[in-house]
């Protein structure tokens, strides 16, 4: 694609429609002088220049990338005309584009009949969900993995809700013997599951838990922010291909959290909520004597905690759908190039002298540690982080992340490591490009590089 082509046609199309309509003179109070206008601008593009290149597989961070060209057209046009989701007056267009795209994810997961919404962040989603399970589990708890997304407890917090962390087991993932002791109080309502962590990208085991929903009288939450598009990976006899049961089993659950702005390539904000059950719908009525004026139909916004929402994240995801649908053919062949990438550098670290892989990779996020000696949590955690800064700054600059892990949660799984610390830095890199398949030899080099600097300084 085109950029620079598409952005100048979106200003075009949007021209072309704005002259349907009868001519008016623009207000003296918008003027700007083009002078002044570009003065601002210098600066401005000399400030955005501090950020570090999201863009390139050099930056193996955080869950951080550019969108795809097709959401940046997409979320332009519509921004020109900037309508508001928030009720079918304020976005005819961007309404239907939205109950459109929310349709697909649906189908993605195995929903039939449900009800959605797009929201500004996976966040604000969550929220929902927790919301909308408080009105159906009065008085109960939701429990949540302790290696789950901090949100869940602050939002419990926000709702009045008892939040419960259940222990994780040797893979990052939630605990079900520990689950179901909780679960024998009757003080928990609600269960939160995690389709890819933040921090390691581990999936609770979706499906062993659903069997213990009709024992307890449990909703179950799927809070699948990160990991949620990897379904589309689930059973395929690939290489990059994932376990198809607790993919499959989210189809059973009650709700489901997805971001299309990480591995939906769309910009911030652009989270999801969806419920298998539409007749939740009841938990957001309300009136609006100045709001609705349309027609009496279906419209996303009447059924959103949020008001205000930008129909242009709805245009954006719906373009891009149109040209990688959220199928194993489409944004699955994004996905699973991470994946392999993924496998690939978790291989090379697997046989270093230099690096040690913390566990294997379930998605796409690897993580790893330098080796030191004498191997001991402190040592592990200075180098680590002494990593993360020179590399960053250095000439030929690789851009890293670090997860903060519990002294029992590393040494369990490398037990040569002394726990003089009761937590250590190690490095976490989301590989969310697909360009990393091809860039991961030279990056495994530089990380190597990083880590042998820095071990021969001590």
């Amino acid at each position: 694609m085109d950029l620079t082509k598409w952005m100048i046609r979106a200003r075009e199309e949007n021209a072309r429609w704005q002259n349907t309509f009868p001519p008016f003179s623009p207000h003296p109070s918008m003027e700007v002088d083009d002078d002044v206008f570009a003065a601002a601008f210098h600066d401005f593009t000399k400030r955005l220049g501090k950020n570090y290149p999201f863009f390139h597989p050099s930056y193996a961070g955080h869950m951080v990338r550019p969108p795809h060209s097709a959401a940046t057209i997409g979320y332009l046009a519509a921004m020109l005309v900037n309508p508001n989701n928030h009720a079918f007056d304020g976005g005819p267009a961007t309404v239907e584009m939205e109950k459109e795209v929310v349709a697909q994810l649906s189908g993605m997961f195995g929903f039939g009949t449900s009800l959605g919404h797009l929201t500004t962040s996976g966040t604000i989603a969550n929220l929902e969900a927790l919301y909308v399970a408080r009105e159906l589990r009065p008085g109960r708890g939701v429990a949540f993995s302790e290696e789950a997304h901090f949100t869940h407890s602050r939002m419990c917090r926000v709702l009045g809700l008892e939040s419960h962390a259940v222990r994780a087991d040797s893979r990052g993932r939630m605990d079900v013997e520990a689950l179901e002791g909780l679960l024998r109080t009757q003080r928990i309502g609600t269960v939160v599951l995690t389709a890819g962590t933040t921090g390691l990208g581990a999936v609770d085991p979706i499906h062993e838990v659903l069997a213990l929903r009709e024992r307890y009288d449990i909703r179950i939450h799927v809070d699948a922010a990160y990991g949620g598009f990897f379904t589309l990976l689930r059973g395929s006899d690939t290489a990059e291909a994932l376990p198809p049961e607790p993919w499959q089993a989210i189809s059973r659950c009650d709700s489901v959290v997805v971001d299309p702005h990480k591995h939906g390539l769309q910009p911030y904000g652009c989270g999801a909520v969806l419920f298998n059950d539409p007749d939740v719908n009841r938990f957001y009525a309300h009136d609006s004597p100045y709001t609705y004026c349309a027609p009496a139909e279906f419209n996303p916004g009447e059924t959103s905690l949020e008001c205000s929402r930008a129909g242009a994240a709805a245009a954006a995801l719906w373009l891009t759908f149109q040209v990688l649908p959220p199928t194993p053919s489409g944004l699955g062949q994004v996905l699973g190039a991470g994946r392999r990438a993924a496998l690939e550098w978790s291989a090379r670290i697997a046989s270093s002298e230099t690096l040690e892989l913390y566990q294997e990779p379930e998605l796409d996020i690897v993580t790893y540690f330098p080796v030191v000696r004498p191997a001991s949590m402190r040592l592990v955690d200075q180098t680590s982080a002494a990593m993360l800064e020179s590399g960053a700054t250095e000439a030929d600059a690789v851009f890293l992340s670090t997860l903060k892990v519990r002294s029992d949660a590393l040494v369990s799984r490398h037990p040569g490591i002394t726990a003089d610390a009761s937590e250590a830095r190690i490095i976490r890199s989301a590989l969310m490009k697909p360009e990393f398949e091809d860039f991961i030899p030279y990056l495994h080099y530089r990380v190597e590089a990083l880590a042998v600097s820095h071990t021969e300084l001590r």
